[in-house]
């Protein structure tokens, strides 16, 4: 029986980033809705993350299509989810 790959959606993120956390929450509540897995990646071990997002973290991404930044947009997830 094949197993059903779920999809990844990248959270580019840093330490100590309180809107990092509260996107972090608010994905945990919309997988109640949607079967998805998500990968949290800290830009700052990372010299070409650091320069890319700098500022504008957290970066939600599906490969790298960017979904939204700085706050969770669930309109664009739903119309990424809508896509499948």
């Amino acid at each position: 029986m094949h197993t059903p790959v779920l999809p990844l959606l990248t959270v580019y993120t840093r330490e100590g980033c309180h809107l990092c956390m509260e996107m972090q929450q608010e994905l945990s509540l919309l997988q109640q809705r949607y079967s998805f897995t998500v990968e949290y990646i800290d830009i700052d071990n990372d010299v070409d993350l650091k320069q890319r997002y700098n500022t504008r973290v957290p970066v939600l991404a599906v490969g790298e299509t960017e979904l939204c930044y700085y706050f969770l947009e669930t309109e664009s997830v739903e119309a990424y989810f809508r896509t499948l």
